[in-house]
């Protein structure tokens, strides 16, 4: 089966069809996590500080171009020496802080996060701690405690700070501007005049955060359908594999159950179920040729009972003709004896017949056995013409045998093969005109001895060679009742027992008309 040999087994498909679904449903869970990091990477989208402030256009004082580095939620201010406002970009940014103020907010280069807390306990205290990176992968913590007036009662951030005003712990704390992140940073603006620029970003209130949770979960939801999608594809796909091909098998099921001759051929399909086709096609193709052989056998059979037929009702048709003349007193008394006579001779037709049909039923018997030993069959070959002799000389036939006396040892029934050999010789000395010249030779080889038994008689007609060794076929049209039909299926079916053949040979040697061609295996040593 061509096209689709390299197909892998049952196993082998099923091994793969589950490994490329797993991969899929992983494509899909990759894709819909991936869709919905993009959905909520809305709540909150960092801007891009550090490219800010490289930003050429930042100490050209083309502020309005920064925009392109801010994210929603996000935005700057800048404010002179003096604290006031010179640009923003955002709202809530105060027209005017005082310097101080602004130089509390933690510095962006510096990279400290300040985190406060208020304390309980009747009287209003404040934790503000300061997270410094030593650049070692650490961190550096400064911490102090600010009492109602934002005084430092404990520890310090600042060498020599001893308290700070209302505006300066909003600034440091990040409390001026609700839920935001605020940095500072100092650049030189146009005629390198100092300036201060003020960072702020603002975080998602957690509302907005479950907010977008909850409208997210329509891609979450995308998995379903994208799963049962796939799904549906690999089924298709197994069942174009694995069902198509058993439905090629059944139609070729059904097919021969009504009696029709329909092959499976390249089924496709796992190579477990091309096997099978091929398994059906070979069953299929010996149930033809069964079913052939037993249409050609029920015909032979009803052949051989028509030729079996033919063959006795013309003697019996005779005697029964004869033997009535007889009674009614219709026969002259000069023909009585020449009546009794053909009485005789068609009789012993008959007997020669009904001898032919039983040695036939005989070796067509399952029982047939052979009753075999050791024999030299060259030195066979010549007892059996030396007791023939006779017989060939009286009817005007010539012999010239050709017989190694080196010995060729085989399992022979001598009674069957010398029935086989006796009814080739007969066939030859009947259907031959007289001088005709008889050919028997014996040639050994390695490992069957080969027999020729011919002649240069009138030959067998053409129409009838293929068919010479089937029952009841003569080497004429006319069934004269002079031989039955038989001998050579006999001969035949002896020889195939013995383990040998006996063929026609279609070109015999020159100056041969008929030429048998008899092997025999040689006994083991």
């Amino acid at each position: 089966m061509k096209g689709k040999k390299n197909a892998g087994g049952l196993f082998g498909l099923l091994a793969r069809q589950y490994l490329l679904f797993t991969l899929a449903l992983l494509a899909i869970a990759a894709a819909v996590f991936a869709l919905w990091m993009l959905y909520t990477a809305r709540i909150y989208q960092a801007p891009d500080w550090d490219c800010l402030l490289a930003d050429p256009a930042l100490a050209e004082g083309r502020w309005d171009t920064l925009r392109r580095h801010l994210t929603p939620g996000s935005g700057f201010a800048v404010y002179d020496g003096d604290g006031a406002l010179v640009f923003s970009v955002g709202e809530g940014f105060d027209e005017r802080v005082e310097p101080g103020a602004l130089a509390c907010v933690p510095a962006w280069s510096e990279g400290v996060q300040i985190d406060s807390y208020e304390l309980s306990g009747g009287e209003a205290r404040y934790l503000v701690v300061a997270h410094t990176p030593d650049g070692a992968g650490g961190e550096a913590t400064r911490t102090a405690v600010l009492d109602e007036n934002y005084r430092v009662m404990l520890g310090g951030l600042e060498e020599g700070r001893t308290a700070y005003t209302p505006e300066e712990y909003r600034y440091l704390t990040g409390a001026r501007f609700e839920n935001s992140f605020t940095a500072r940073a100092t650049i030189s603006g146009p005629g390198a005049q100092p300036l201060t620029l003020l960072l702020r970003e603002t975080y998602p209130t957690d509302a907005q955060f479950t907010q977008t949770l909850r409208s997210s979960v329509w891609v979450a939801a995308l998995f379903l359908p994208l799963y049962l999608a796939a799904a549906g594809l690999f089924i298709w796909r197994l069942r174009r594999r694995i069902a198509r091909p058993l439905e090629a098998l059944n139609a070729a099921v059904d097919a021969q159950s009504r009696g029709e001759d329909l092959r499976v051929g390249d089924c496709g399909g796992p190579r477990e179920i091309r096997r099978i086709g091929e398994s059906f096609d070979q069953f299929a193709a010996r149930l033809a040729k069964s079913e052939a052989e037993r249409k050609r056998l029920d015909e032979g059979r009803q052949k051989l009972i028509a030729d079996i037929s033919h063959d006795i009702k013309t003697p019996v048709t005779v005697i029964c003709g004869a033997a009535d003349a007889l009674c009614d007193g219709k026969v002259p008394k000069e023909e009585r004896d020449r009546t009794l006579r053909m009485i005789q001779q068609k009789a012993a037709d008959l007997a020669r017949l009904t001898d032919a049909f039983h040695e036939y039923s005989k070796t067509q018997h399952p029982r047939f056995e052979l009753h075999t030993r050791r024999v030299d069959v060259c030195e066979f070959l010549r007892a059996w013409l030396a007791a023939r002799y006779d017989e060939i000389d009286l009817a005007g036939f010539s012999l010239e045998p050709a017989i190694p006396e080196a010995p060729a040892y085989c399992m022979v029934d001598e009674l069957q093969l010398r029935r086989a050999l006796d009814n080739l010789l007969t066939n030859a000395l009947r259907h031959n005109r007289l001088g005709t010249l008889l050919f028997v030779e014996a040639e050994p080889g390695p490992q069957k001895v080969t027999v020729r038994i011919a002649d240069n008689g009138e030959g067998i007609p053409l129409e009838r060679r293929k068919t010479i060794f089937e029952p009841f076929v003569t080497g004429s049209d006319a069934r004269t009742g002079a031989g039955s039909g038989l001998g050579l299926a006999i001969t035949r079916r002896i020889l195939e027992k013995h383990g040998g053949s006996i063929r026609l040979n279609e070109k015999p040697a020159p100056g041969r008309a008929t030429e048998f061609v008899l092997t025999l295996p040689l006994a083991e040593e």
